[in-house]
This record gives structure tokens, C-alpha cells and sequence, in this order.
């Protein structure tokens, strides 16, 4: 009789647990790269089409004050999947580990440091990432599959992801062949002999298997595998990051645009690969990643999963300054000031947009000052999840406005950059924001790095085109107490003593 019951038990107690796991969320996190401000139709950008990103907003939240995890790709990726402010997360600059010795890769997360997935993966969530991943080579203790995620397709280094043609992929932990023979380099520049008004002379930088596509074929298939639930799909894609390899097929609906182009031969300057039409070139990536973006929800919707899954669209930083974009052509900052690389509301407000139908309201928008840390605890919130923030995590947790509840603007959002001369920001509820630049020593100069504050009032100058910290000591008192406060030092990315230098 006791063997009956308890064969009777343990298959309820299956049958709850499979009720349970059916009512968590699916979650589907798709991180663009290098992607502006206002690169999106729902941010106003009016030459190149997003329609499918944009079907986002429309049935869900677009935030307005939304921030990155830094300036640029690896420390913001550690911010957004560590919940740790760049103040003392693992990275906090892009760093390659060829410096080190290693093949690829970059600067790793610690053993110690939990992820989103690693955090899901206690309540029962397999998790996925496809695409860029850039915090740990496969031997490094950074490597996504030691991190919570069971399945793994794409970069692991981010310089290879400099080419959109590349020898190979990473597949887990194995290496996946591609069919580019020659592999094309991310890093090229038009020989002198070739004319740029030729089209036959960008022949040479285009190749035959695209890396997009088979992420993003991965991607469909960990859903697929996956439609039972609950999943988490990290889908950090390259796109718009350069090099401009894009395919032709692409490029044929904005080339009819007929915007006047000067072709990019990298033959002075900085950049990354040729192109013969810029212009049209990135705007044709920026669409290609939005007809990518359309094949996840499409399929959400296929597989009756649509209402069961939330879906959050944003970018790892502000667009780039590299001449291969013509950013003031786009507007892709808008009025912001400053491009990846500053900590200026233009190289770290990022486009973000979430829905959950029948959760999140449709067309609705927040002006909440929120940063990639807090994805972690809103996340675990949004999923019902019992296991416990970790200790150390300076992320918030969103689901209140989200969900249509009242919620309180944060006391702070603190970001550094160790590196573009070293800066420090912080912003103090929606209204002030402090920022401080020139903090590591510069070369052929004696003295103390700089430790001026600027103020600005963004409620009233998003553009921070006027410093008013003369005006409001006690803010700047306040705003230099918690720069100091925050800032913890690291051995690898340094900063001066903070509280050793004299302004």
C-alpha cells in the first residue's frame, strides 16, 4: 500500500512540476551591437526601416531613459548578465587575451560570477546564447557553457567578429566550419591599384557563408527544441557592429534610395573593410537584423508561444564614430551628445523595448531610469523564480513597470569606463547627471588626472550642452560622494587612487 501511495505521489508531484514549468515565461533577450539611440522607427529614425523591432513598441513598453552596461561591448555584456555595476564587475573594458597568450577571447568572468542563465537554470529554465559572446574564451572559466547556458552558437571572440565571412564559428565547445574559403578579414583596406568606383573592386571583401544566418538558424532551432518550456534565449547578434559585410541582396532596396554615397576605402584613416556605398550599406544591416529578429517572433507565434514569452530588444552601447557610419547622416543619436566609447547619454542610452502580451500594456512608455543590471533581478521577478538575488548584484527590479505598477525612480545609475581616457558618471533620479573624464594619467603630462565634474540637468537639456555644476554645489557634493563610494579598484582595469588625488 505504501509503494502504491507513493507511486501515486511521486507522479502528482511530476505533473505539478510540469504545470509549473508550463506557466513560467519563456524569455527571448536579443542584444544588438553598436546600435544608436535613435537607429529604430520607434525612435524616430526615418531612413532605414525596422518594422518587425518597431511591432515590439507597438505591442509592448519602449523606454526612454534606458542604459547600457557600458561604453562598449565586453563590460556591458558582463553588466547585463552579472547584474553588477561596472564599479566592480569582473570587466570593465574590452580587453583581447592574446596579450596573455590565448588564441582568442577576451578578458573572462570569474568562476564565481553568476549569470542570468546560471540563476534561470535553478528553476528549471534551459538557457541558450547565439551570437557574440566576448567574456571567456572556451578554457577560460568565461566560457558560456560553464555559465548557466546548455547551448552555445557563434563568437566566442569578439575581434572575429569583426567579419561577417570568418573561417569558423563555436559551437558549444567544438568549432564549426564555415564555407569561406578564403576566410574574409574584418580588417581590410582598398589597394591602391583598384578603382573605388568600381563595383567588381569590393568583389574581394565579400564571402559565401554568412555567420547571421546560421546564428540565427540556431537560434530558431534551441526555441523549437525547446517550446515545452520555459527557455531563456540570449540572442546577442553582431549586427550593426562593423565590418559593413552585407549581403547584396540587402543592399539592392536602399541603393534605390539613391542617397548620394562616398565609397570607404579605409586608404587613410580608421575604420574597418571597404565599402562602395556606405550609406546604403548600414542601412541595409540594420534592416537585415530586423527581418532576423522578425523570424524569432514569427516563429514565437507559430508555435503558440507568443502569449507565454517576453521579449526584450536593446543594444550593448551607442552607435560607433568610425567613419565606415555616418551617424550624423542617420541621426542615430539624435540630439544625444557623444558615441560608443563615452559615457555621455549618446555612447550609453540605448533603444529598449519589451513585450509580454497581455502583461506589459501595448504602446505603452517609461522614462524610468533603468540600467543593464537590473535585468537580472527583474528577470528572476518576471519568472516567478525563488531563488534569491545574489549577494553584491546592484541591479532593480523592473516587473513593477513592466507591469503597469507604480514604481519609484532609483537613488542612483553609476557607470565607469577604465579606458577612451578614463571616465566616471553617475545620475541621480531623472533629473541630474554627473560626469567626469581624463581620469587616467595622460601621456607627456605631469599632475593629477582630471577630476572636474560636469553637471547636467537632463530633464531640461538631454543634449548636456550646458554644465551647471557651478550652480549646484550641493549636488556636485553629493554626485562626488558616490563616484568615490562606488568605484572599486581592480588589478587588471585601473583607475588612479580616487581618494588619494586632490581636484
Amino acid at each position: 500500500m505504501k509503494r502504491h501511495f507513493s507511486a501515486i505521489l511521486i507522479a502528482v508531484l511530476a505533473v505539478t512540476a510540469n504545470l509549473s514549468a508550463a506557466d513560467k515565461p519563456n524569455i527571448v533577450f536579443i542584444l544588438a551591437d553598436d546600435l544608436g539611440w535613435a537607429e529604430l522607427g520607434c525612435y524616430g529614425q526615418t531612413k532605414i526601416k525596422t518594422p518587425r523591432i518597431d511591432s515590439i513598441a507597438t505591442e509592448g513598453m519602449k523606454f526612454t531613459r534606458a542604459y547600457s552596461g557600458n561604453a562598449v561591448c565586453a563590460p556591458s555584456r558582463c553588466v547585463l548578465l552579472t547584474g553588477k555595476h561596472p564599479g566592480h564587475s569582473t570587466v570593465r573594458n574590452n580587453m583581447a587575451m592574446v596579450r596573455y597568450g590565448e588564441p582568442e577571447g577576451q578578458f573572462p568572468i570569474t568562476a564565481e560570477d553568476q549569470t542570468i542563465a546560471s540563476l534561470l537554470r535553478v528553476d528549471g529554465y534551459k538557457s541558450g546564447a547565439f551570437g557574440k559572446w566576448g567574456l571567456g574564451n572556451t578554457g577560460s572559466t568565461g566560457n558560456p557553457m560553464k555559465k548557466g547556458f546548455d547551448r552555445f552558437f557563434g563568437y566566442n571572440c569578439q575581434s572575429v567578429a569583426h567579419s561577417y565571412y570568418p573561417a569558423s564559428l563555436w559551437s558549444n565547445n567544438d568549432i564549426y566550419p564555415l564555407k569561406n574559403d578564403p576566410p574574409i578579414s574584418g580588417h581590410s583596406k582598398l589597394p591602391a591599384d583598384q578603382d573605388e568606383n568600381d563595383p567588381r573592386s569590393y568583389d574581394q571583401f565579400k564571402g559565401q557563408d554568412y555567420a547571421p544566418d546560421h546564428i540565427n538558424d540556431a537560434a530558431l532551432d534551441f526555441i523549437r527544441n525547446h517550446k515545452d518550456g520555459p527557455f531563456f534565449c540570449y540572442y546577442p547578434t553582431i549586427i550593426p557592429h562593423l565590418a559593413l559585410h552585407v549581403p547584396d541582396e540587402d543592399l539592392k532596396p536602399y541603393l534605390a534610395e539613391g542617397w548620394e554615397e562616398t565609397p570607404f576605402t579605409k586608404r587613410t584613416g580608421g575604420g574597418y573593410t571597404p565599402h562602395q556605398t556606405p550609406r546604403a550599406g548600414y542601412a541595409a544591416f540594420i534592416t537585415r537584423m530586423d527581418k532576423n529578429v522578425g523570424k524569432i517572433l514569427d516563429l514565437l507565434k507559430e508555435l503558440s508561444l507568443e502569449e507565454n514569452t517576453i521579449v526584450v530588444f536593446t543594444s550593448d552601447n551607442g552607435a560607433t564614430y568610425l567613419p565606415d557610419v555616418d551617424y550624423e547622416f542617420f541621426e542615430s543619436v539624435g540630439p544625444l551628445r557623444g558615441l560608443k566609447g563615452s559615457l555621455y547619454e549618446g555612447g550609453i542610452r540605448v533603444p529598449q523595448v519589451v513585450k509580454w502580451p497581455g502583461k506589459i500594456e501595448a504602446g505603452s512608455e517609461s522614462d524610468l531610469v533603468t540600467g543593464f543590471e537590473d535585468w537580472l533581478p527583474t528577470l528572476l521577478d518576471l519568472s516567478g523564480s525563488k531563488t534569491p538575488v545574489p549577494d553584491g548584484v546592484d541591479g532593480i527590479s523592473i516587473a513593477d513597470t513592466l507591469l503597469g505598477k507604480k514604481q519609484g525612480q532609483r537613488d542612483f545609475l553609476y557607470r565607469e569606463f577604465a579606458a577612451y581616457g578614463g571616465q566616471q558618471a553617475v545620475w541621480i533620479g531623472k533629473k541630474w547627471k554627473a560626469i567626469r573624464q581624463n581620469l587616467l594619467p595622460r601621456k607627456n603630462k605631469k599632475g593629477n588626472p582630471d577630476l572636474k565634474i560636469e553637471l547636467y540637468d537632463l530633464e531640461n537639456d538631454i543634449a548636456e550642452s550646458k554644465d551647471v555644476a557651478a550652480e549646484n554645489p550641493e549636488i556636485v557634493k553629493e554626485a562626488e560622494a558616490i563616484l568615490k563610494r562606488e568605484h572599486v579598484p581592480s588589478k587588471t582595469f585601473k583607475f588612479p587612487p580616487l581618494d588619494a588625488l586632490k581636484n
